[in-house]
């Protein structure tokens, strides 16, 4: 297992919205174990039990932490039951969660080092946790311990990494003068983003076929008139479908998995 230097910071992910004081009592497990972590909120808002959502927001997150960080990711329908919980180690850093499929994303494109299931209550807030509250009492003490330099293997039992629970991204399809797709997510802006990625339409003429829908592409929001529709790459690096200063999902009236075509000029 790869040597990684000490951390400073700690993120997390939850569906436990800000109304209750969930997420406070996950920061405070943390500062129990080391008060002078930085705690980073990614999202709360992640729709309940909604694994895949999920998946997608830590999945364009992760690059963009320093090495070390522990990212504690909590959607978690199965908590309580037989589901395990993990932490798995990778170059640049640490993934604490229950193994439902919620770190699929981020192991499609970075390599998993080693993975443990967490047995050892020496790490947890409690040797007795909350049947139904994990995040408290396992994964926010683990994530601590982790970034302040405890190593991997002192956390439980080995894992083989292949049997990790995934949720794979559905593939995109290249067919003669086209790529079919679909939505994998809806952001808060009710931009339409699709599994087709960005760079597989730059420097090129294209647009997206929605039905009987043509949406052409640009570059950015303000290459179409307020109310109108368009295509382009998203920050986050994958084609979307938008309206400019409006929302494509209330207008279109589409979900996840609904099918989409980006066509070549």
């Amino acid at each position: 297992m790869s040597e990684m230097s000490l951390g400073q910071f700690v993120t997390l992910l939850t569906d436990f919205g800000l109304q209750d004081t969930y997420v406070g009592m996950m920061k405070g497990a943390i500062a129990q174990v080391n008060p002078t972590l930085t705690v980073i909120d990614l999202t709360h808002q992640i729709p309940p039990q909604n694994i895949t959502a999920g998946r997608f927001h830590l999945m364009n997150a992760y690059p963009y932490f320093p090495l070390g960080t522990a990212h504690i990711a909590v959607v978690d329908p199965g908590v309580g039951s037989e589901r395990r919980a993990i932490a798995i180690q990778l170059q640049h850093g640490f993934l604490v969660g229950p193994d439902n499929g919620l770190f699929s994303g981020i192991l499609d494109q970075h390599l998993a080092i080693a993975a443990v299931e967490l047995t050892n209550p020496n790490y947890w807030r409690t040797s007795k946790p909350s049947a139904t509250f994990h995040g408290r009492d396992i994964f926010a003490p683990v994530g601590a311990h982790l970034v302040s330099g405890v190593a991997l293997e002192k956390l439980g039992t080995a894992i083989d990494l292949t049997s990790l629970k995934r949720i794979p991204l559905v593939a995109c399809t290249k067919i003669e003068g086209a790529i079919a797709g679909t939505i994998q997510h809806i952001d808060h802006f009710g931009n339409l983003i699709t599994n087709i990625p960005g760079n597989e339409v730059m420097n090129r003429s294209w647009s997206v076929a929605i039905g009987e829908m043509t949406i052409p592409g640009k570059h950015t929001y303000a290459d179409t008139p307020t109310g109108y529709l368009l295509a382009l790459v998203g920050s986050h690096g994958w084609v979307e479908v938008a309206v400019s200063g409006g929302n494509a999902q209330a207008q279109l009236q589409l979900c996840a998995g609904s099918p989409v075509q980006v066509i070549f000029l």
